[in-house]
């Protein structure tokens, strides 16, 4: 009876918590961290849910691991001890990541955006075409473990760990593919050796020919399907012009001016723009003092040094 009635107590206080940012409304900023909690919220947790969030803010997670194929978190509930959770997902083999690799150094989009350290949208659709979806599509792919007395899984522990990671995925997007089964310095490393091959990042593997279609005319083989991703994207560019066409492509289409052209303005225009300044840099009063002197530097023509006062 003890049990049934512990898990409805207030939790415990933390002292150094790992508290989400967000303090209202949803959590998760990028596209990656809300397709993750899609999925949670399908869930249709009710009550749990939401006070998973709040275990979340309030900063009752105590620590949360990302590491192939599982997250380990422990969360302090009500009871002396916090509770031990964990997000299993099954990572990508190695074959699978190879073939990913491939794909992914072959077209420079994808190559200079993961090098930059971003996760463009049209990443998931290069997972899917590869048949490894980048997400889970449903709670059974997660093997979701908690305990605590909770027969509901996912628990409200669970619930806080999920959006504590949403917002761990929001500070780096590479904890996603970690969690999959590639840490961000190993899977780099494996893109710029494929992107220096002698090859050519061009050139395409037996996993590349079975992910994207051979470029032939516009970019797409004849009865191929659908390009998939910066493919899709790339596919109508039409072919660069002939070499003679380049003569003249650093000349302008029309003559230019001998003086480029020029705007009158009114030489306090800028203090007019910047509206008054603040109280701490001298109020409103500052602007007419300033007005005068654009004036008189407005007027100044070439002989600028022999107008204006000069030495300290």
């Amino acid at each position: 009876m003890s049990d049934s009635f512990a898990d409805y107590r207030p939790p415990r206080p933390v002292e150094g918590g790992l508290k989400a940012r967000s303090t209202r409304g949803a959590i998760g900023e990028s596209w990656w961290a809300r397709r993750f909690l899609a999925v949670l919220e399908s869930f249709a947790l009710g009550t749990r849910l939401t006070r998973g969030r709040s275990y979340a803010r309030k900063g009752q997670v105590v620590s949360l691991d990302v590491t192939p194929g599982s997250v380990d978190a422990t969360v302090q509930g009500s009871r002396p001890a916090p509770y031990r959770v964990s997000i299993g997902l099954r990572p990508f083999p190695d074959e699978v990541w190879e073939r990913l690799e491939s794909t992914l150094a072959g077209q420079a989009f994808f190559s200079a955006r993961l090098l930059a350290g971003d996760l463009p949208p049209e990443l998931e659709e290069v997972f899917a075409a590869a048949g490894a979806p980048l997400f889970p599509a449903s709670v059974g792919e997660l093997d979701l473990r908690c305990n605590c007395p909770d027969f509901a899984v996912p628990c409200k522990h669970l619930a806080a760990a999920f959006y504590l990671l949403a917002e761990a995925f929001d500070a780096d997007p590479f904890q996603i593919l970690h969690w999959r089964g590639r840490g961000r310095d190993e899977l780099l490393a494996h893109l710029r050796t494929r992107r220096g091959d002698p090859a050519g990042p061009g050139a395409q593997t037996a996993g590349q020919q079975a992910l994207l279609p051979a470029a032939t005319d516009g970019g797409r083989a004849a009865g191929a399907g659908p390009a998939v991703g910066a493919g899709a994207v790339l596919a109508d560019i039409p072919d660069p012009p002939a070499d003679a066409a380049l003569d003249g492509f650093w000349q302008a289409p029309v003559p230019l001016p001998a003086r480029p052209a020029t705007l009158p303005a009114v030489p306090d225009l800028l203090l007019r723009q910047l509206g008054p300044p603040a109280p701490s840099i001298g109020g409103p009063g500052l602007a007419e003092r300033l007005r005068p002197a654009y004036e008189r530097f407005g007027s100044v023509g070439p002989e600028a040094d022999d107008v204006l006062p000069s030495g300290p």
